[in-house]
């Protein structure tokens, strides 16, 4: 991965590519199975040689999620748009929102998302691409993604 690395992404434009209330295009569909419900990317910058960074505007309909997954260089996620969730195993969900920005640790099992019932965009900063990428893993349980804290 590094950004949310998306091999299967629809090549089929979304229609609305342009809403007023974000910064970037939505992007393309992603079609792959590291996902769960309807989420679109926008690639910004992928990795080079000399940019050990890729960046992607990410946006999640309500109840999107991704897999369990880790990131061997680290990521940062910079919420631009709405209300998601964001979980590291065996700690409890956090709610992320506009304006927030969550860093998360290299190899430390992770998933984030959409609310179940608000859209969340964010733009995804996979770190020190130079050493890998996203492992994913698993699917996030309805189970697991239910136990939003109150």
């Amino acid at each position: 991965m590094g950004v949310i690395s998306c091999n299967g992404i629809d090549s089929q434009k979304s229609e609305n590519k342009t809403d007023v209330n974000t910064v970037f295009p939505k992007g393309e569909k992603i079609t792959n199975n590291n996902f769960v419900g309807t989420v679109w990317l926008n690639y910004l910058v992928e990795t080079d040689s000399t940019h050990n960074v890729n960046i992607g505007s990410v946006t999640f309909e309500p109840g999107a999620r991704t897999n369990w997954h880790y990131h061997k260089g680290g990521q940062i996620l910079l919420v631009t748009a709405g209300k998601g969730l964001y979980q590291e195993k065996g700690k409890p969900i956090e709610i992320i929102e506009k304006g927030g920005v969550v860093k998360c640790p290299a190899n430390i099992e992770h998933w984030h998302g959409a609310t179940p019932t608000d859209a969340m965009t964010h733009i995804a900063i996979g770190t020190n691409t130079n050493i890998g990428g996203a492992v994913w893993l698993k699917p996030v349980t309805d189970e697991e993604y239910n136990q939003i804290s109150k």
